[in-house]
């Protein structure tokens, strides 16, 4: 199993809130956390956008990434909301098979 980290952004706190609940009760994630105060300059649409939002660090794999950004896609409010994974090459063996064991195999 390969850990990834999954990068993704929200407006608003419940909404964050909600993303990261749903993805570790459905062990989707082992662990999700939320940053506030993430100030994002973007284009969408032809615009400059400069927006307040919350980031989301999700922990999980390879083979959970495509049902992660499904879920992402489903509850998201953005049409088309920033879904990115990195690789972990490496990192604290307990926590990652802490992280293994708390997400579908």
């Amino acid at each position: 199993m390969n850990e990834i980290l999954v990068l993704s952004t929200t407006d608003t706190l419940d909404l964050a809130q909600k993303i990261a609940s749903t993805l570790v009760r459905e062990r989707e994630a082992a662990c999700v956390n939320i940053v506030p105060g993430i100030h994002s300059v973007y284009c969408w649409e032809g615009k400059e956008c400069n927006d307040s939002e919350f980031l989301l660090l999700i922990k999980t794999s390879e083979e959970r990434f495509e049902a992660v950004q499904a879920r992402i896609r489903q509850l998201h409010t953005y049409q088309v909301p920033e879904i990115i994974a990195l690789t972990i090459t490496s990192g604290d063996p307990r926590y990652l098979a802490w992280l293994r064991e708390g997400i579908k195999e």
